[in-house]
């Protein structure tokens, strides 16, 4: 984990466009329904990985296929179940679900990785939770098919979001190259199923779309935001830690607020404002704690070290004063 700094603002900035032309104009008739959509945006981040990799500007290290199958699976399963609960609750019990994730994440950590959070962030946390929520959460109605949808879409995305670490330290992969060998898998599987799971959610059909100049143009916009919404993902758990992502990913939340109200006139309220506030209060709180934490663990771990050694030499010294050759001439100890 690290502190938050310009290199993840850029990338959370990116993160929040896309999110925010993805859910504005770009949501009601000119762009394609939701899981589709996605399985558009990972085509285009696999296309950007295959020639990247032709042209040498990454490595390819090989990760095993069925790792990457089981994570496009649970991946795959955050989205749908992410689009299911939206449409069956409603959008402030989706946003509480959203912001369950980062106590979700931080327990499977722990479970996981035996990972533990000192106080201060353990509070920092509190703090953006309950800043995100002021300025999100409106009303809360909830339904038992709604309740189970979102239940797996927390657990199947903080998962997914702990393996995107897990797999880089494991293989020793970078961020862009695990995105590029999971992105293929992702959007095959996606456009696939995804008409599908749209025509469950609204009733249309992938074949009664209209393709206008418009609405193309407008898809390979989202699809090119998309990328960097990807590889923001990757690069920040690479960098960071899941639970750093998700606190940091609600500068999302904020920006897409600001974006839409400054792109699509929409209403900002004081309520709104005195949320984003907390929230951002939280994440300079959550930068400090960890930062704090690196500088502590970075003090105790020399400490250790030194007094390792100094038990070696106390140990040699017992070891010779002890040692009935102490007095050795010549090979023969003396009587």
């Amino acid at each position: 984990m690290g502190s938050i700094d310009s290199f993840s603002l850029i990338f959370q900035l990116c993160f929040a466009l896309t999110w925010t032309m993805n859910s504005g104009t770009l949501n009601e008739d000119l762009i394609l329904e939701a899981t589709t959509l996605t399985g558009f945006h990972f085509s285009m981040t696999a296309l950007i990985g295959l020639v990247s990799n032709a042209t040498g500007n990454s490595t390819r290290k090989r990760v095993p296929l069925w790792e990457l199958f089981w994570f496009s699976i649970v991946a795959n399963t955050s989205i749908t179940g992410m689009n299911l609960s939206l449409m069956l609750n409603s959008v402030g019990f989706y946003q509480i679900s959203k912001l369950s994730m980062i106590p979700v994440v931080c327990v499977m950590e722990w479970i996981l990785h035996n990972k533990h959070y000192s106080k201060k962030v353990k509070i920092a946390v509190i703090v953006v939770v309950v800043g995100v929520g002021v300025c999100t959460v409106t009303d809360v109605k909830v339904n038992a098919q709604g309740f189970t949808c979102a239940f797996v879409a927390v657990l199947s995305t903080s998962l997914q979001q702990i393996s995107i670490g897990s797999l880089q330290a494991k293989y020793s992969i970078g961020s862009f190259e695990l995105l590029s060998q999971t992105a293929p898998i992702q959007a095959l599987s996606l456009l696939l199923f995804g008409p599908f799971v749209d025509y469950y959610l609204s009733g249309k059909l992938l074949a009664s779309y209209k393709f206008s100049s418009a609405a193309f143009f407008f898809i390979l916009l989202s699809c090119s935001l998309a990328v960097f919404c990807n590889i923001s993902q990757y690069l920040c758990i690479g960098r960071f830690s899941a639970t750093s992502f998700q606190v940091l990913g609600h500068m999302k939340t904020v920006c897409v607020l600001v974006l839409g109200w400054l792109l699509f006139d929409s209403e900002l309220t004081l309520k709104n404002i005195l949320g984003m506030v907390i929230a951002i209060i939280g994440m300079v709180i959550y930068s400090c704690a960890v930062e704090a934490d690196k500088q502590t663990d970075s003090k105790v771990i020399p400490n250790r070290k030194d007094a390792s050694e100094e038990d070696v030499e106390l140990l040699k010294q017992q070891l010779d004063e002890s040692s009935p050759h102490k007095d050795v001439e010549l090979g023969k100890s003396q009587p």
